[in-house]
């Protein structure tokens, strides 16, 4: 029996939507508008990266091809490699929004077919009656915030009084989210965990997807840093998805990074919490150590999204993926006979498009392993095609939404 990896590269979108427009997104790009970027010399950074963006394993996996086919252009300044290994597509997404859940549970085979809730993206974002359940039934003075925002930004603003006031910082976005930062040694951890269980349940009725807890640390708004202690509670899936299929067919789901909470611990065996792509990675390379036949290895490397496409970081984000790409012969070398890799993302977020939230996008499927040939499998039509293809190549029944490219 076979072994699969699936790895997403959260935020990575190769442009191309067919509802971009939909979503205000017509345009965006986030490989493509990279590229260009570097290839111009406007994403070079003294000690970090300078020149066209250079990714030669993916490009060998087909991921300049991906670019040309999911939005009509190569990726500018990159060269074509001499051959492709694996298969390489692009797929749409069907779900609704543009969000981490939508597109991790459609990834695994269960696309969402509801509207999610949304706050206000104007004014204050709570509802007065919200706020007053905060603070009584989280035992809070009183809530800061109260609106969209950047999450470094508003802890900046806001951290110091915080601090003074024990009021913990609320604010959205423009995804179904309630976040709440707060200090780890002055707020306490546990209390921020405790907070946002309560939180979790208020907003159930609401049709929130994610109440995050964002812990941070400092003294100063100079020295304000988010941790890795970050949590996600999130709403169950709406029906199961690749992860419980395989749970329930005895076999093991090795969750890394915030996987375990975007699936609500649903058909999880084994989590993993791991703080950026680095130690994301090496926490990777020890569960393919460890996985048996049968199992999946499933990873967000957040990165991409959570410190460069979301704060618009060009140069961050290329040099990123220029450090993922140079990892992936680590990833090569540890599979076996009849292992399958699958690379993709779960949404967009072009770090050169207006705002700061995530963008209507494509997204890239790369997959290789021993025995796999080299084939365009083209635009796929849900992104659910991904968890299908995990599960016919582990061996268990088929799902209701999508099909198998293998």
């Amino acid at each position: 029996m076979a072994r699969a990896f699936l790895f997403v590269l959260d935020s990575f979108g190769v442009g191309g939507a067919h509802d971009a427009a939909a979503y205000g997104d017509l345009g965006s790009n986030t490989l493509g508008h990279i590229a260009e970027f570097c290839a111009a010399g406007a994403a070079d950074r003294a000690g970090l990266r300078k020149g066209p963006l250079k990714l030669p394993n993916m490009s060998s996996l087909g991921l300049l091809e991906i670019g040309r086919l999911a939005s009509g252009d190569y990726p500018a300044g990159m060269p074509l490699p001499e051959r492709i290994f694996g298969l390489h597509g692009a797929a749409d997404e069907v779900s609704r929004g543009k969000d981490t859940p939508s597109g991790h549970w459609e990834i695994s085979g269960t696309p969402v077919m509801f509207d999610w809730g949304y706050f206000p993206s104007e004014g204050e974002a709570f509802p007065p009656e919200l706020v007053e359940a905060i603070c009584s039934e989280g035992g809070v003075p009183g809530i800061l915030g109260n609106r969209h925002a950047s999450g470094t930004e508003i802890i900046a603003r806001l951290g110091e009084e915080h601090i003074r006031s024990g009021k913990p910082i609320c604010y959205t976005s423009s995804d179904s989210v309630l976040q709440i930062a707060a200090h780890e040694t002055h707020f306490g951890l546990e209390r921020l965990l405790d907070l946002c269980k309560t939180v979790r349940r208020l907003v159930d009725p609401l049709n929130i997807g994610r109440v995050i807890a964002r812990p941070f640390i400092g003294e100063r708004p100079a020295d304000f840093e988010r941790t890795g202690n970050r949590r996600d509670f999130s709403v169950p899936p709406p029906e199961p998805t690749l992860l419980e299929r395989l749970t329930e067919a005895g076999r093991k789901v090795h969750a890394i990074g915030k996987i375990g909470d975007i699936f609500a611990h649903q058909g999880v065996s084994r989590v993993v919490k791991a703080n950026g792509n680095a130690a994301l990675m090496a926490a990777t390379l020890e569960a393919m150590e460890v996985a048996e036949s049968g199992d999946l290895v499933f990873t967000n490397f957040v990165d991409f999204d959570q410190l460069y496409g979301h704060r618009r970081d060009v140069p961050g984000y290329a040099a990123a993926l220029e450090s993922f790409d140079r990892a992936l012969p680590e990833i090569h070398r540890r599979l076996k006979a009849g292992d399958l890799v699958i690379l993709t993302a779960d949404h967009g977020c072009d770090p050169t498009w207006r705002g700061t939230e995530h963008t209507r996008e494509r997204v890239p499927v790369m997959a290789f392993g021993p025995g796999i040939r080299s084939r365009d499998i083209g635009i796929r039509p849900t992104y659910a095609d991904i968890g299908e293809s995990v599960a016919a190549h582990l061996g268990i029944p088929a799902g209701s939404h999508g099909w198998s490219f293998l």
